[in-house]
């Protein structure tokens, strides 16, 4: 017989013939069973079945009660952001949990359940691969952390919203009409910007800081009383202010055609393809294509007051008008009556803005008697949302990016305005001008504006991103966003 045998053997007989209480403090507080000759020689309790995946930890942050929580909150301003990003990093260390973010950690706290009534918990995770590349330390590294608290660690925190205060160029420009119904400053596609001064046109290139004069009305005794460039860039159309408009080809200087129609000067210009649609002081809006004689026009007749604001929507189909007589109207393509008439507001309303993210929506503005933005809901007619801005809105335009707008006012604080929508929130405040700010054209990439003033400046402003909203609806449905 082998003497290890023997020996074992002895030690399992003299236990055996031990008290029960000598046996009892042997083995601990409880009872052992007799020690299997193959288990060997010492009792070690067995760990096949512990399941490692089994995480003991104490209650989170929702457990704690609310004079605890507004104490941490009243720590310090940046205490939340900190404590965040330290509880990721001890889940990645202890618990391996493969947090690369705070948002993955704002997910991976969604996904537990609430907190129990103890103070402590079980939480069941994943077992990992034993030699996980994310999870596991490298033999070469120098630092103790995983890889994906590295991961965490090298993160950036998203920046700010910051909008400069100051504009990026200021330009000159005489005699630039204090007239809140005049509507003389347009960019185009091809990055110029066309600019109505007294009796002449001037453009401006946005590339090469040249300047050009277009036209000069003084020969005729005319001034000019609006501009506006068709959708490719190429033509520019002019109003005047004994009623004509006028149609120039920027790149060779020259002048297509003059229209005839308005008793009055025309304040107001919209292109939609082909078609030019004016509105006049005489109330009338003539829609006209320019490739067909001008005998040929639609005659649209429901302000009873001067004609100031014209907006096509983004997919052609409907017309907004705004006049002095406080009315907001829409149009269809088709037909010589309003489809919706909107009389919410109490003064003119010159400032229009379709969305280009949200079908149907509609934006306006009201003058020094009203101050107020609306948003209209043109699908089914309804008033959606009102504010206050304390100052007569000049004009209104979309960010190409985000579901942001931006307004320009006049009395009394002469300010720009940028808003977060539909929260109506604030996002920036700009001021600079002396004079109320009545002009405002929007840079072909959407990233900046260009505001003027009867103080006979024009101001650019960097105040739009490019990155794309991603709240933006992604939707096969969501036809309008990808029809051109």
């Amino acid at each position: 017989m082998d003497q290890e045998y023997e020996r074992r053997l002895l030690r399992q007989i003299n236990l055996q013939n031990l008290p029960a209480e000598a046996r009892l403090s042997r083995c601990g507080s409880v009872t052992c069973s007799p020690i299997s000759v193959k288990s060997g020689d010492r009792f070690i309790p067995t760990r096949a079945g512990s399941n490692w995946s089994i995480n003991f930890h104490s209650a989170n942050e929702n457990c704690r009660s609310p004079g605890q929580n507004q104490k941490a909150k009243d720590a310090s301003p940046d205490s939340g952001k900190d404590t965040v990003a330290y509880a990721a990093l001890l889940r990645n260390e202890l618990l391996g949990a493969g947090i690369e973010s705070v948002s993955d950690l704002h997910a991976d706290e969604r996904r537990r359940a609430v907190c129990s009534h103890g103070l402590f918990r079980y939480a069941v995770r994943t077992k990992s691969t034993p030699f996980d590349g994310d999870n596991q330390v490298s033999p070469f590294s120098l630092s103790p952390l995983t890889n994906k608290s590295h991961k965490l660690l090298r993160s950036p925190r998203k920046p700010a919203r910051k909008i400069s205060k100051i504009p990026f160029k200021v330009l000159d420009a005489p005699e630039l009409q204090d007239d809140f119904y005049l509507n003389l400053v347009d960019w185009s596609t091809g990055n110029l910007l066309s600019v109505g001064l007294g009796a002449c046109v001037y453009l401006w290139s946005a590339c090469t800081s040249q300047v050009t004069r277009l036209c000069d009305l003084s020969v005729d005794g005319d001034s000019v009383t609006s501009v506006c460039w068709n959708e490719r860039g190429s033509l520019v159309a002019v109003g005047t202010h004994k009623g004509y408009v006028q149609i120039w080809d920027a790149a060779g200087g020259r002048k297509l055609t003059s229209l005839e129609g308005h008793s009055a000067r025309v304040g107001a210009l919209a292109w939609n393809g082909e078609q030019l649609s004016s509105g006049s002081r005489d109330r009338v809006i003539l829609q006209r294509d320019v490739r067909t004689p001008p005998s040929a026009e639609r005659r649209l007749q429901g302000h009873r007051q001067e004609v100031c604001g014209l907006k096509w929507s983004p997919d052609h189909q409907h017309l907004a008008s705004g006049g002095n007589d406080n009315k907001l109207l829409v149009w269809n393509s088709s037909s010589l009556l309003p489809v919706q008439q909107y009389s919410e507001h109490l003064a003119a309303v010159k400032a229009i803005a379709w969305s280009p993210h949200q079908h149907g929506l509609l934006a306006s503005g009201g003058g020094t008697a009203d101050r107020c933005l609306r948003f209209w809901n043109t699908l089914t007619g309804q008033a959606l949302q009102s504010t206050d801005t304390g100052s007569q809105v000049c004009n209104l335009a979309w960010s190409k990016h985000a579901n942001e707008l931006v307004s320009t006012h006049g009395y009394s604080q002469n300010q720009i305005l940028v808003w977060k929508y539909p929260s109506l929130t604030q996002v920036a405040k700009l001021t600079g001008h002396s004079y109320r700010v009545l002009y405002l054209a929007v840079s072909p990439d959407g990233e900046a504006i260009v505001t003027g003033a009867g103080d006979e400046t024009l101001r650019f402003w960097n105040i739009f991103s490019k990155t794309r909203c991603t709240k933006e609806s992604k939707s096969v449905l969501n036809l309008f966003t990808r029809i051109r």
